[in-house]
């Protein structure tokens, strides 16, 4: 997937470069500058002393040294003024700057942080509006897979416009969920009796005296059968001339030939079964149908450019869930559509599972950005599209 929402500690982040949310000195600080600093060990600090600095919105690129990363790329945030004083294009800038010099290091991995979100200030809802157009617009022209990490769930605030309607759907969801495990504990309830196992490992099971002598008694023995007498087996005589063309055919065994019957099957060998749409037939003709072309579908799913060449050129090709519903919702197919493509891939949106209740209520109240249906679920820890 080229874009991942996750919430992890950026140190530990294994892809090929991390970004660190610097200052202008590149010399540390706190927040994620001091975390990387102090993972990345003295040597990075050295490095650093070399670079003179860095420019608000620009970037500079380092060994990794300690750090499981390859390289660390520093870029320096704006600190939030209001919003009048550039902040906004400073802050496109840092993630641009950044993936562009991790681009040019045959980099195919990157890790970011919510840049100037945390002591300079900037409103999180904003920042991660702009993080996310800025890292989907770099995704256009590369297949790079981008981590945007965010260590404190708090840190996101939803920003869907339908996030309200959709937050009383889920509500409702927890509430059913708790009606329906009271029932279950009602019920439980009247018919809690122990088991007969149960009573065995309790207490050990012994049958009362009156009864032993019975259990002792030797039941009596069926009486034999009659010895019947073997007869020996005769042949009936074979018409062997009722075995003729494809019905039969007889070779000899012995003395008496024996007969092989060779039955013909009633289907043809060459007959075709013709198989309903798969779902990668169903995609493929949903993206000319809609007159897009491959590539604004699997980015606009946010699904990664090999997973796409697996599944156009495999017709019987079986997505996860994840993928389907992603594929689904950037082609914005109706409700209908959406679960009957689905079903191709074996799969269906039920009730009774989270994950589901929020795809469908967004589906509902139309909202097809991938993004922002990621960040709900990030919202409610659910695993995100795709």
């Amino acid at each position: 997937m080229p874009l991942h929402l996750i919430r992890e500690d950026i140190t530990k982040m294994k892809t090929d470069a991390v970004v660190n949310a610097a200052n202008n000195t590149l010399l540390g600080g706190g927040g994620v500058d001091g975390a990387i600093h102090a993972a990345a060990g003295p040597k990075l600090l050295k490095e650093c002393r070399k670079l003179g600095g860095c420019e608000t919105g620009r970037a500079k690129i380092t060994k990794g040294y300690d750090m499981p990363c390859k390289y660390i790329i520093h870029t320096v945030g704006p600190v939030w003024q209001g919003g009048g004083n550039g902040e906004e294009g400073l802050l496109f800038s840092c993630y641009t700057e950044s993936l562009k010099l991790a681009q040019e290091n045959g980099c195919e991995s990157v890790a970011l942080p919510l840049i100037s979100s945390g002591v300079y200030g900037y409103p999180k809802k904003q920042a991660l509006e702009i993080a996310t157009k800025a890292i989907t617009a770099f995704l256009e022209s590369s297949d790079m897979t981008v981590y945007l990490v965010i260590f404190d769930k708090r840190a996101i605030e939803v920003t869907s416009s339908v996030y309200g309607e959709i937050e009383q759907r889920i509500n409702d969801f927890y509430v059913e969920q708790r009606e329906l495990e009271d029932r279950r504990y009602h019920i439980n309830a009247m018919y809690n009796a122990p088991s007969v196992l149960e009573c065995f490992d309790k207490e050990p099971f012994d049958l009362p005296q009156a009864s032993a002598p019975a259990l002792k008694k030797k039941a009596k023995k069926s009486p034999k059968l009659p010895k019947v007498k073997k007869e020996k087996k005769t042949e009936d005589p074979i018409d062997y001339d009722i075995l003729t063309g494809s019905a039969g055919k007889y070779e000899k065994a012995g003395s008496a030939p024996t007969p092989i019957l060779m039955y013909e099957t009633s289907c043809d060998a060459d007959m075709a079964f013709e198989l309903d749409e798969s779902f990668s037939e169903m995609l493929l003709r949903k993206i000319d149908e809609k007159g897009i072309t491959d590539a604004e579908c699997y980015k606009k799913a946010n699904v990664d450019r090999r997973l796409f060449s697996k599944i156009r050129s495999n017709a019987q090709y079986k997505p996860s869930k994840q993928t389907a519903i992603a594929f689904a919702i950037a082609l914005e197919l109706p409700e209908r559509e959406i679960d009957e493509m689905l079903r191709k891939a074996g799969y269906a949106l039920s009730g009774s599972v989270l994950f589901d209740v929020i795809i469908k209520a967004c589906i509902e109240k139309g909202e097809y950005n991938i993004f922002k249906i990621n960040e709900i679920l990030f919202e409610y820890d659910q695993q995100i599209l795709c």
